[in-house]
């Protein structure tokens, strides 16, 4: 596949989205007059509002294809920055923890994107978990402040792993070699995102339209035994249907598929408890319809270095 065979690819894939969410305004648009008649309706609204922020993000996502690997680690960059904000705010932090955070934001961040970026694999694969994980507590202690000393550094070391480190291994897809795919690597960021999160909203619409026995009602209310089931059958057949544009055989995309929207759905509900402990129903107000940017990203960041594991062991030599 030369690079022209390449570029008729990706547009093929952000066609079909582009197509998607068209209907799905569409769609909205004709709810709100048919049924809502132009008043408030909690459900429509809500659906409406998810539509026009999943517009915002496919742009984003676009512009950063648009100017390849440099664009794409720049927005996960950011991406990664808001979200450990986020998390950290919600956080029970005190002034001892100030060296720690300073360091998770402007050393660990920066740090690990700049190793995906050189793609030294054997640095950005360990750096956080081995070298961050020691060195945060160790700032912590300098600040003098025992109280509720464990708690405080595990939230810090937690915040710096599942965003900035999970979220990496998005971009970190860039660096893998996989014989006969060079240069089409970002086909395989994309479809880990229409993936996963064509699972969760799947599994919102199957949960909407048939959805009655609770997953974990104190975890996530709104999850449900029908929606995960029709959801994550409806992504793999999505993954396994997309299979053109990867590396991968339809069986072996539909397998990707099961495994990237289970990993999705377990990482929800990890994040929906975290929600739970500190009382909160959203990371925050960023986007639109969506909450924060963790809200949007709890199912990237639990697939995306089981994804990027699988496809190095199996597909790298």
């Amino acid at each position: 596949m030369n690079l022209s065979d390449f570029q008729r690819v990706t547009l093929q894939l952000f066609g079909g989205v582009a197509g998607v969410l068209i209907l799905a305004s569409a769609i909205g648009a004709l709810l709100k007059w048919r049924v809502a008649q132009g008043a408030p309706h909690s459900v429509i609204d809500n659906l409406n509002a998810r539509v026009k922020a999943w517009w915002v993000m496919v742009a984003a996502i676009g512009l950063a294809f648009a100017l390849g690997k440099g664009g794409v680690i720049a927005l996960f960059l950011l991406i990664s920055f808001y979200a450990l904000r986020e998390f950290i705010t919600l956080a029970y932090t005190r002034r001892g923890d100030h060296y720690a955070i300073a360091a998770a934001f402007y050393i660990g961040l920066p740090v690990q994107y700049l190793l995906v970026w050189i793609e030294w694999y054997g640095l950005y694969s360990i750096f956080i978990p081995v070298y961050a994980f020691l060195v945060l507590p160790i700032l912590a202690a300098l600040g003098s402040d025992t109280t509720r000393f464990l708690e405080r550094t595990a939230k810090v070391q937690w915040g710096l792993m599942i965003c900035v480190f999970c979220i990496s291994h998005v971009p970190a897809l860039l660096t893998l070699p996989i014989p006969g795919f060079q240069g089409r690597n970002l086909l395989l960021i994309a479809f880990l995102v229409i993936v996963v999160q064509g699972s969760d909203v799947l599994q919102y619409v199957w949960g909407k339209l048939l959805g009655r026995r609770k997953v974990a009602p104190e975890l996530s209310p709104s999850k449900t035994w029908e929606g995960l089931i029709g959801g994550v059958a409806s992504a793999t057949l999505l993954g396994a249907g997309l299979y053109w544009a990867t590396p991968f055989t339809p069986w072996q995309a539909g397998a990707m598929a099961f495994l990237i929207c289970l990993m999705g759905f377990l990482g929800g509900l990890v994040m929906s408890a975290i929600k739970r402990d500190r009382g909160v129903k959203d990371w925050g107000t960023m986007i639109e319809g969506h909450g924060g940017m963790l809200d949007r990203l709890d199912s990237v960041i639990f697939a995306a270095p089981i994804f990027f594991h699988v496809v190095r062991y199996v597909w790298v030599p």
